[in-house]
């Protein structure tokens, strides 16, 4: 896989240019993941409700093709965008989200923090009461308060064309959260969203960067 850190650009501009590649690639391209830092934009994912925008205000909301609900990008926040063939890499889509969340686990456990994933949400959360606590978390038995005592630290929404992947996922690492509270963030009404900075973690986007890139190219090369 050819890792591109690319740093901040235009989501526009990162969003064409992925749509561009998957378009014209053909069995031999070679994969590439994309490392990415956003300025202030809302994305819509294709089945998107527009009751999950609260109150975007200045910031842009734009729709996109991805899977999912809406969610925020922005500065201080690691957007990585792994270009892969499923077909030659021999697994399907659900495969492959499960290793979008390894990467983001292992690259959490590197920084010092343990991450959760919630049956049925893809993305990676941490405990609020114990983020950097090793302990597993126990789902609870009530399906209405799976997020409880949960915060998201990373999400996750792709697109697959012509058993090739673009969108991905993204790392909260040091950002201005607030713009999550305009959104109901992945559709869920209340979800709460930290980042690394907040629950202690000391990282700069480069280094948070470099690990998720090293993890993701791991997990999403052959076995």
């Amino acid at each position: 896989m050819i890792v591109k850190r690319l740093g901040p650009v235009a989501w526009d501009l990162s969003y064409e240019a992925m749509r561009a590649f998957t378009a014209a690639r053909d069995a031999a391209t070679p994969d590439e993941l994309w490392l990415c830092e956003h300025p202030p934009v809302f994305t819509q994912g294709i089945a998107g409700k527009a009751e999950h925008l609260l109150e975007p205000g200045e910031i842009p909301v734009v729709a996109t093709d991805r899977g999912g609900q809406v969610t925020y990008h922005g500065p201080g926040q690691v957007v990585a965008y792994p270009l892969v063939d499923l077909r030659r890499l021999g697994i399907y889509v659900k495969e492959y989200v499960f290793r979008l969340e390894q990467a983001l686990l292992k690259t959490l456990e590197v920084h010092g923090a343990t991450g959760h994933r919630v049956r049925g949400e893809p993305g990676v959360y941490v405990r609020l009461a114990d983020p950097l606590g090793h302990a597993a978390w126990v789902p609870p038995q009530d399906e209405a308060a799976k997020f409880d005592g949960l915060a998201k630290i990373a999400a996750i929404g792709v697109k697959v064309s012509r058993h090739c992947t673009y969108h991905g996922v993204a790392l909260n690492v040091a950002m201005d959260l607030r713009p999550f509270e305009r959104i109901n963030p992945c559709g869920h009404a209340g979800l709460a969203v930290t980042d690394l900075s907040t629950i202690g973690v000391r990282a700069s986007w480069d280094e948070a960067a470099a690990t998720l890139g090293a993890k993701l190219a791991a997990s999403l090369g052959p076995r």
